[in-house]
């Protein structure tokens, strides 16, 4: 994310509005470019005889079709281990879950939009923070996602309903209060609806479902807190968001278990992707990492990993689930007026729990001389893992 981007929300069905999403900090209205100034030589008063000035030449490089890298994330979930530390690091005066991101920040803050999945609702005001079974983090935690750099979440998952309708309502009230924006939770109908973005004159939608609520359920009448995965739903939305002038679609979907992709999954991907509406899939739940394919066509990420979680590291799930990607996707504007997806880019990341809970990047962090032997060994270890599954698409080095 470029700090200062304009993001333009197009359209909004119920209502009209205009919101900012630029990873926290507020962009101006007025986007007119201007050429760089130039700096002329004085004229020299005392001898008129002398040629005025002449601008100095400039050279441009040609602009090269429109674009727009995103970047997404998987799974951030707050356990108690997390909201402790973040506690700690303020010495007992609120929560900071800054140092966590540090650094994958460079990484996120270089893409054009990027996308993480907050897979907790935001504990109410006046609420403790709370973790398994009925999770609710502190809002601090928001800080620390726009001050890394993210444009947006999404919310769609199996604890949306946690904190019921107040953790709802708390979760959107502060993404708005950190200035980026999300989908998969609502506090009116209108708010569930597609909305249309904006970033380098292409107009994209970005949808967010899940597979259920672990057991809980929307109050009587108002289905439309949240959006369940149903493919014929889906398809409906994405074919509305381009009737709003959405040009491309994208979809994330909180499903999967362990590293194999089921059989759900692969279903639910081949009915959306056949449809024409859908340009993009990127899947979170499982805690593992899960393939990268093609499917009708369309890059489907079935699963992100975690990007920051405390999770057991015995038993099921295991160590793998310190493993998680930040996957980039550059969509460029092609001859034919449609959209060239080019392929994903893996960059591993593993949550050192001995460290201050950061979210590294793997391959870096090999070479990093200030990383200790025993850390590079749990990140090659790391790397390993993610190269089973996704080995192919991992960024070089």
């Amino acid at each position: 994310m470029i700090s200062g981007r304009l993001v333009r929300i197009a359209a909004v069905v119920g209502f009209a509005t205009t919101a900012w999403a630029c990873g926290g900090s507020s962009g101006s209205t007025d986007t007119t470019a201007f050429a760089p100034l130039v700096e002329l030589s004085p004229v020299d008063s005392t001898n008129p005889t002398l040629p005025p000035a002449t601008e100095a030449p400039t050279t441009t490089e040609p602009a090269g079709p429109p674009h727009i890298e995103f970047a997404f994330s998987g799974d951030v979930l707050i356990h108690s281990q997390l909201y402790k530390r973040a506690l700690n690091n303020t010495g007992g005066n609120g929560y900071d879950f800054t140092p966590m991101f540090a650094v994958i920040k460079p990484l996120i803050e270089s893409v054009d939009y990027a996308i993480c999945h907050l897979e907790v609702p935001i504990a109410p005001a006046g609420e403790n923070p709370s973790t398994f079974p009925l999770y609710g983090a502190p809002s601090e935690i928001l800080d620390a996602v726009a001050g890394a750099g993210y444009d947006r979440c999404s919310t769609a998952s199996n604890h949306t309903l946690d904190k019921g309708v107040p953790g709802i309502e708390s979760t959107i009230a502060n993404f708005e209060r950190v200035g980026i924006t999300q989908a998969g939770m609502a506090r009116t109908p209108a708010e569930i609806e597609p909305t249309v973005l904006e970033v380098n004159g292409i107009k994209f939608t970005h949808l967010s479902y899940t597979y259920g609520y672990n057991g809980l359920s929307t109050p009587e009448g108002e289905e439309w807190r949240s959006a369940l995965i149903d493919p014929d739903r889906i398809i409906a939305d994405a074919t509305k968001a381009r009737e709003m002038g959405a040009e491309f679609v994208v979809v994330s979907l909180h499903w999967g278990t362990q590293t194999a992709v089921s059989q759900s999954q692969r279903s639910g991907a081949e009915k959306i992707t056949s449809s024409g509406v859908v340009d993009l899939i990127v899947g979170h739940h499982a805690h593992m990492i899960q393939p990268i394919e093609q499917i009708n066509g369309v890059w489907t990420v079935f699963g992100l990993g975690n990007s920051l979680s405390y999770h057991p590291t015995d038993g099921v799930p295991q160590a793998n689930t310190q493993d998680g990607m930040i996957v980039t996707v550059n969509v460029v504007r092609n001859d034919a007026g449609g959209f060239t997806v080019e392929q994903p880019v893996v960059h591993p990341t593993w949550v050192d729990k001995s460290d201050g809970m950061v979210i590294r990047l793997v391959k870096p962090g090999l070479s990093d001389p200030n990383l200790s032997a025993a850390v590079k060994d749990q990140l090659a270890v790391s790397l390993r893992r993610t190269t089973d599954v996704v080995g192919a698409y991992i960024a070089p080095d």
